[in-house]
């Protein structure tokens, strides 16, 4: 049987042949061309901040593993609230089928709001990095255990092109010894690690991921942890091994007060 990420990732494929053959990525360029520069999401992430961690908050209606997590959901409102919080970030989830995002979520927001904005979605192919851009997005998330290292290169020089960050994200052992190389490829400053707790293959998290995997780490202050993250605990447990930011969206946005659930945890 198939494992969850296979599955997104097939259904992705065919959604983007699907969005290709409406909009050329010469027409994608011509938009990108009439677009203020990206807002600096690499930056924002790896600075020291006094709180001690960069928070990347996520805006997030829907997963696969938890089904609709906010039942009023409000993107712009949420980004708002996020932004009065003093995060460092903002994530939004573009995945329809699984995720219940939108595409448009990153322009409205990033009218709303001055921070960087990540676009979080399944990215597979060249024509969904000029989506991106063109879409107003700062940066973009490329799992490396979605796509083989010539993929990811290929992928990763494009971002770069149009200076666009990438979160570069694994989740295993193996794979972080393939890509941990390629933070900073192929330019400095335009791409940081994430480790992501939760297993996409299965759905299932565990936190002590990112604590095994970061001692393989050298540069920890281009780290970013992702997923599980759900008390103060937890975000001073990852201080404590050097990481530089967290994303984090479930809790917050399953939250009834996302500003006291935002203060709980980071002060």
């Amino acid at each position: 049987m198939a494992n969850i990420l296979d599955k997104i990732i097939a259904d992705k494929r065919a959604e983007v042949k699907v969005r290709r053959s409406q909009t050329s990525i010469e027409e994608l360029e011509a938009r990108i061309r009439s677009l203020d520069k990206c807002r600096n999401f690499y930056k924002a992430v790896t600075r020291p901040n006094s709180r001690g961690i960069n928070v990347i908050a996520e805006v997030k209606k829907a997963s696969p593993s938890a089904g609709v997590i906010r039942e009023d959901f409000d993107p712009v409102a949420i980004a708002r609230t996020y932004k009065k919080c003093g995060a460092d970030a903002i994530s939004v989830l573009t995945d329809e089928k699984y995720f219940q995002g939108r595409l448009e979520y990153i322009k409205q927001i990033k009218e709303a709001v001055d921070l960087p904005v990540l676009r979080k979605d399944f990215i597979i192919d060249l024509w969904q990095v000029y989506e991106s851009r063109a879409a107003g997005a700062d940066a973009i998330l490329l799992i490396a255990e979605a796509l083989k290292p010539g993929e990811l290169m290929d992928l990763m020089i494009a971002a770069a092109e149009l200076t666009l960050t990438v979160l570069l994200e694994i989740h295993r052992a193996d794979t972080l010894l393939t890509v941990r190389s390629m933070v900073g490829f192929p330019k400095k400053g335009y791409s940081v690690l994430g480790i992501n707790n939760r297993n996409l293959t299965t759905m299932e998290v565990d936190l002590n991921t990112t604590s095994r995997l970061a001692e393989l780490i050298d540069n920890k202050n281009e780290l970013v942890a992702e997923s599980g993250i759900k008390t103060r605990a937890d975000v001073e447990k990852l201080k404590s091994i050097g990481v530089r930011a967290v994303l984090i969206g479930q809790v917050l946005c399953e939250s009834a007060d996302i500003e006291e659930k935002f203060t709980e945890l980071f002060g």
